[in-house]
């Protein structure tokens, strides 16, 4: 999929850009499946199977020399999940010279759902209660997205359900809120937030941004609570979350820059051992007591305590996902040793990480 960005670009317009990679897709080895156009916000994206991202670029210059912004490597199955169709939707406009216009914006909402780390959850209740609670879960997940027209999305480590509609997005988060029992809420740390933006940014996946900032927003909210991205706000009647429910938290433009910075931090120096809060300082320009007053009001936790759970999460991730040992995930997400890893997991979550990754 690649990104266009098009000042005054309209819906024709890009309907005639569409019909000329067409004319010669075959001299490239591609074939242009579809796209997505957005007036209002000077976009077009476009779903090509083609045998590399140069062939694209070839593609675009000769038919009609549109800049290709960014290009990423989809799955189909995914981008419709996300977008609801790879291939141009049924109805559409037929103008005199047969030219198909449609205006189908690629801007979604995104309602990203945390849970426990279902390893963590098998050590303490064993593996047949969790497999009950989860596919009791995944089915509530089900109904829950389909009542408010919602599209379930395949994805690693979080639950996505991908709208059309702001409203149709904090609604469905606000039901599970209400619906879903205490017991699996407090069992399975389920965390929400609302976020939106468009498939192709900066990140090489799909959304990647979109869901990248929309996981960080987790930090900031407890299990009783909903986070919404600060463009959900901006997009929804104005007066609209002073009516619904007070467990909604919204941070400022300014919070949530501050917010990504110190997760940028963390990840630049997931690996470094000899990071602390000193250098934690020096990256962010505050002083101690800055930091300090920083994490407490966005994250309600200590720049130390923030570091160590950082780096208990990307240690987990690596023996889960990469396939590292625990000796390898300790060095790797900033522990000076794997002794001092396993003191810290212990205290955690009552368990050793040799037995988390047994059980990877």
């Amino acid at each position: 999929m690649d990104l266009h960005i098009v000042p005054g670009i309209t819906a024709k317009g890009a309907a005639e850009a569409h019909r000329q990679d067409l004319l010669i897709q075959k001299e490239y080895g591609c074939n242009c499946m579809t796209y997505w156009v957005d007036e209002s916000r000077n976009s077009a994206f476009c779903l090509i199977d083609a045998p590399n991202p140069q062939k694209v670029k070839e593609l675009h210059d000769k038919a009609h020399g549109l800049m290709t912004h960014q290009i990423i490597e989809v799955n189909s199955t995914v981008v419709e999940s996300f977008l609801g169709r790879i291939y141009d939707p049924e109805t559409s406009d037929v103008l005199e010279s047969q030219l198909k216009v449609f205006n189908d914006p690629a801007f979604r909402v995104l309602l990203v759902i945390n849970n426990l780390d279902t390893i963590i959850l098998t050590h303490r209740l064993g593996r047949e209660k969790v497999k009950k609670i989860v596919s009791k879960y995944k089915k509530f997940l089900q109904r829950q997205a389909e009542a408010h027209g919602g599209r379930e999305v395949e994805y690693t480590d979080v639950n996505i359900i991908s709208f059309t509609s702001t409203f149709n997005a904090v609604a469905c988060a606000i039901a599970m809120q209400k619906v879903i029992s205490k017991e699996i809420q407090e069992l399975l740390n389920v965390k929400m937030s609302v976020h939106a933006g468009m498939p192709v940014a900066t990140s090489s996946e799909l959304f990647g941004d979109t869901i990248q900032f929309a996981k960080r927003l987790f930090y900031t909210i407890n299990n009783k609570q909903i986070a919404v991205a600060s463009i959900i706000k901006e997009i929804t009647h104005k007066n609209y979350f002073n009516q619904i429910n007070h467990q909604i938290i919204t941070l400022s433009t300014s919070d949530e820059k501050i917010l990504d910075q110190l997760l940028d931090v963390l990840e630049k120096e997931s690996g470094n051992s000899n990071f602390n809060v000193t250098d934690f300082c020096k990256h962010m320009g505050v002083s101690k007591s800055g930091l300090y007053r920083i994490t407490e009001i966005l994250i309600k936790k200590s720049p130390n305590l923030l570091i160590k759970e950082f780096r208990l999460e990307k240690a987990m991730e690596l023996m889960r996902n990469s396939g590292l040992n625990v000796s390898q995930a300790a060095f790797d997400s900033g522990f000076s040793s794997p002794g001092y890893f396993s003191k810290c997991f212990l205290e955690t979550y009552h368990f050793l990480p040799s037995a988390y990754k047994r059980m990877c």
